[in-house]
């Protein structure tokens, strides 16, 4: 097949997913084509080394990225954000019909970000076998731009309904987020579940450095490792006061940064919790190890009903690496976790209940721990791979660009 691939990010961003899945497509023999802008993430400025232009294009055997220019404002403000979504979606615009006008179906990942992308590129390509792999159906928000934010929601609310009901199909990353898709608008015959993966090349079993072990243990007490963004969606400060009430227990240590680290920082000197720490964001390459250096790895998110359709990425990279987990979250994460019997789960945002796991892990004997790490590394590799993954979107795409060929003749 001809495929063409939108994304907003793509590598050398962390956007592993659109990344690797147009590797293995053309790996497969399909011949592939990306539409994506200049890689800007975090920092939303400009890597170096690269400058925006109209005519950017590499080509690999089989596989071929097309980059356009959009607005790096670098500020992270909603206004930003949004000129640079639009800009993007302008860009593609231009470019879409000629690149992507011949291809036999086209996979988007979508994000609020390519959402106006998205819908733009539909109309131009006419009906266009599509599928859609759906990240994330609400626009991230921080509590002091959610103002600026919402004068949008209701514009990408109209925006992905209708991308929803014009695409082929609609690949979900979690349950229960087929709910809120199917209320947003999409066919429910047409919404498969397709669970995100890891970077494999990077996540995978390993045996810990002495300079992890230095970096992540004191002594042979428990550690609980958070890595990850330390924001509004986690609710860090349910696990440090659950954490503070096993001082002479366990360890916390929280690996990254993130809008609410000063807050969590507060608390966590406040109650005078000696045994959480913090750590400075790691590169992708050296968390295998800290992973390792660790008994259990912590994956939190807040009670909100958009984050119960949720699957955050940490969980894969955890369950590829053989680490046990310990989930404060709801709805698909601890499914997930108790499904696998990959480690302990407790509800969201109650420090109590996340106390009592803490003081469970701590006594749950070493080999216990390597079992849950085993079934853990089981289940991901059964339900969420990346051949897994590429396997289920193949089926996809062939099968929105063969109902599309019979709805022609």
């Amino acid at each position: 097949m001809k495929i063409g691939i939108l994304s907003y990010h793509f590598p050398p961003e962390p956007a592993f997913i659109p990344g690797s899945l147009a590797e293995e497509l053309a790996a497969r023999g399909h011949e592939v084509r990306v539409l994506t802008g200049f890689p800007d993430y975090p920092g939303g400025h400009v890597y170096p080394g690269w400058r925006q232009r109209w005519r950017h294009q590499t080509h690999s055997e089989r596989l071929t990225v097309r980059r356009v220019p959009r607005y790096a404002g670098g500020d992270g403000s909603a206004k930003a954000r949004m000129a640079s979504w639009l800009s993007f979606a302008g860009s593609v615009a231009l470019t879409g019909r000629r690149y992507l006008g011949d291809v036999d179906a086209l996979y988007v990942f979508q994000l609020p970000a390519v959402t106006f992308a998205a819908a733009g590129l539909l109309r131009l390509l006419g009906r266009v076998p599509t599928v859609l792999h759906v990240q994330d159906v609400w626009p991230e928000e921080e509590p002091d731009r959610a103002g600026e934010a919402r004068r949008w929601s209701g514009r990408l609310d109209a925006t992905l309904r209708r991308i929803y009901q014009e695409a082929g199909a609609v690949a979900v990353t979690a349950p229960s987020m087929r709910d809120l898709v199917v209320a947003g608008g999409a066919d429910p015959d047409r919404v498969r579940v397709v669970l995100n993966w890891t970077d494999e090349r990077i996540f995978r079993p390993t045996e810990p450095s002495r300079a992890a072990r230095r970096l992540i243990r004191r002594d042979d007490r428990c550690v609980v490792m958070h890595a990850g963004t330390i924001g509004v969606r986690q609710g860090l400060e349910t696990a440090v006061r659950a954490a503070a009430t096993l001082d002479d227990r366990m360890d916390l240590v929280l690996v990254g940064s993130g809008a609410e680290e000063r807050r969590v920082r507060g608390l966590a000197a406040e109650l005078g919790a000696d045994n959480v720490r913090f750590v400075d964001r790691r590169s992708p390459l050296d968390m295998p190890e800290l992973y390792a250096a660790a008994d259990y790895q912590l994956v939190m998110l807040r009670d909100l009903p958009e984050l119960r359709g949720m699957v955050p990425g940490k969980l894969q990279a955890a369950l590829s690496c053989a680490a046990p987990v310990v989930a404060s979250a709801g709805g698909d994460t601890v499914a997930l976790v108790e499904r696998a019997r990959a480690g302990l789960s407790c509800p969201p945002e109650d420090w109590a209940a996340l106390a009592d796991r803490f003081w469970l892990a701590s006594a749950i004997p070493p080999p216990a721990r390597v079992d849950m790490g085993r079934r853990g590394r089981d289940a991901y590799l059964r339900e969420m791979s990346l051949r897994a993954g590429v396997d289920r979107i193949e089926r996809l795409l062939h099968e929105v660009s063969a109902r599309a060929a019979t709805a022609r003749r």
